[in-house]
């Protein structure tokens, strides 16, 4: 009776760790701004992890790679070439911000997965991926809209405009509204993976024993660095589409 007592105890305790608290956060007063506070610091720790690993790569460099300097070059490697076949020659001053984007959201994705956020309480809501939070998805796709239209202006000017009336002014309404989902979609599908991903966690820790949702969550880490290559391979199409000058 003892055991089968402390099993279920066992299991109440991964239940609540796997729970999600849908709308509710923990806010910061910052000047006249109320911020997800729970947000600001999971995005510290990534950025944080993502400063750690660049000091780590760029330390010691060898002529001969060591095992953790092969690694980081071949991220870097496998960064260019997605900014390459998506932007074309003069994809080198892109890779920087396609980088930044794809690491940004794959570490936050797997953080979300790996580390055990739920276990520190916060007074209102909880610690989860950054990416958990359709503030984050929105402010990730409008940073991508503006490198669009800013690589369509550095390079065309103001003639970057006439696309719109190409190859008829007729879809001027047409060509304006695509721009503007663009963001939209880019969010969306970032946030609505990420969120049906835990959801599907909780419903199936929920339902059945803990070893059925087990192998589901190490599928979530693959799905989750899936969406950051999506995110990254669409945001560097989107920045060669405005370069070319064409839909």
């Amino acid at each position: 009776m003892n055991v089968l007592l402390c099993s279920i105890n066992a299991l109440n305790k991964l239940y609540d760790i796997s729970a999600v608290e849908v709308g509710q956060h923990f806010y910061w007063q910052i000047g006249g701004f109320q911020v997800h506070a729970q947000v600001l610091i999971t995005s510290w720790v990534v950025i944080a992890i993502l400063l750690v690993s660049a000091v780590i790569a760029a330390r010691n460099p060898q002529t001969v790679p060591t095992d953790s300097q092969n690694f980081f070059e071949y991220v870097l490697e496998f960064i260019r070439y997605v900014s390459k076949t998506q932007i074309g020659e003069e994809y080198g001053p892109w890779v920087p911000f396609i980088g930044t984007m794809f690491l940004f959201i794959f570490v936050s994705n797997w953080s979300g997965a790996l580390l055990p956020w739920k276990i520190i309480q916060l007074p209102h809501g909880e610690l989860a991926a950054p990416t958990n939070d359709i503030n984050t998805t929105v402010a990730l796709a409008l940073l991508t809209s503006i490198a669009y239209f800013y690589a369509g202006l550095s390079k065309k000017g103001l003639g970057y405009f006439g696309k719109y009336i190409q190859p008829t002014p007729i879809l001027l309404p047409i060509n304006i509204l695509e721009d503007f989902t663009k963001p939209l979609s880019l969010s969306f599908r970032l946030f609505g993976n990420i969120l049906a991903d835990e959801l599907v966690v909780v419903v199936l820790v929920s339902l059945v024993p803990l070893v059925v949702p087990i192998p589901v969550m190490f599928l979530g880490l693959f799905t989750s660095g899936i969406q950051a290559l999506i995110f990254a391979t669409l945001a560097a199409a989107y920045i060669g589409e405005s370069m070319e000058g064409h839909h």
